[in-house]
């Protein structure tokens, strides 16, 4: 029975890269944090015609997606998206999107869905937006679970449960991850010692979760700043708020993502000071901050 006077709903979190971008491209392992609390609602109503196919769109691509998946063909549906995640900050934007897509056409229509095929459907949606993507982004999405990711090997769980808080703030500015991969590839056997550090410094950050030390994750973050600026992936803006959050408390703090923008991450121990810091960091220039407890 097809809902065809109601409203098909789905929802999705967003995600951040807590430490690892770029070493990652080069077999170096990364983790990647969900953020529950920044989510995309996507509804699925009817409509006097069917949907118009874009090929570009990685929202309008996942739902064809979940239809073709359905079989269901010429279904006069439109969409409505409410999204609390800015796109191109390296938050998953387009995976979250094309997630809470999916789910909302199977709702519509309901039909069960699966976690196999969420994730098959969402990463189909992600080739669209990313060419190829490594599918981080819709496992992270998808998860309620810190991820650890190595390139060919693959993803693991990581338990988190530090009594801690990340300041996730946004620096108004576009990331720009293809150009920033190239400047990496650009630097040629100079790259290699900081994707190498920045390697040994993810693995530093996942054994002081594992022994909830603060203040070796926050150093093992800064350094990891310090490094993704040799590698010329930074941005003004970026490295502005990393300095003023250090200077104002933080356990350490970096740019998160492809870079030449986006967002920039500060660990907190207390909920009070991380407001504090996020309304600081929003009239030190961030256009937004979210607080996430880890």
């Amino acid at each position: 029975m097809m809902k065809q006077s109601k409203i098909g709903i789905g929802k999705a979190h967003s995600k951040i890269i807590l430490m690892g971008e770029h070493a990652v491209v080069y077999g170096y392992p990364a983790i990647a944090l969900p953020l529950k609390n920044i989510v995309v609602t996507c509804k699925i109503l009817p409509s006097e015609k069917p949907l118009a196919f874009v090929a570009t769109d990685p929202l309008v691509t996942a739902i064809f997606s979940a239809l073709r998946y359905l079989e269901i063909k010429d279904q006069p549906i439109t969409y409505e998206i409410d999204s609390m995640v800015p796109e191109r900050r390296g938050m998953g934007s387009s995976a979250a999107v094309a997630i809470a897509a999916i789910r909302a056409v199977f709702d519509y229509f309901d039909r069960p869905l699966s976690m196999a095929v969420l994730e098959m459907l969402a990463n189909q949606a992600e080739i669209i937006a990313h060419t190829n993507p490594s599918g981080l982004d819709a496992k992270t999405c998808l998860s309620n679970h810190a991820i650890k990711f190595i390139r060919n090997i693959g993803f693991s769980q990581i338990e988190m449960n530090l009594g801690a808080y990340l300041i996730i703030a946004d620096t108004g500015v576009h990331g720009h991850t293809r150009e920033a991969v190239q400047a990496v590839e650009a630097l040629e056997e100079a790259a290699l010692t900081y994707l190498h550090r920045l390697g040994d410094l993810v693995e530093k950050a996942e054994r002081a979760i594992e022994k909830k030390d603060l203040t070796s994750l926050g150093s093992a973050m800064t350094e990891a700043h310090d490094n993704l600026k040799m590698l010329s992936v930074s941005s003004p803006e970026a490295d502005k708020l990393v300095s003023f959050a250090i200077s104002n408390g933080a356990l350490g703090a970096k740019m998160s993502g492809g870079g030449l923008g986006g967002c920039i991450i500060a660990l907190v121990e207390k909920a009070d000071k991380a407001q504090d810091l996020a309304e600081k960091m929003e009239k030190e220039g961030a256009v937004n901050a979210w607080i996430e407890s880890l």
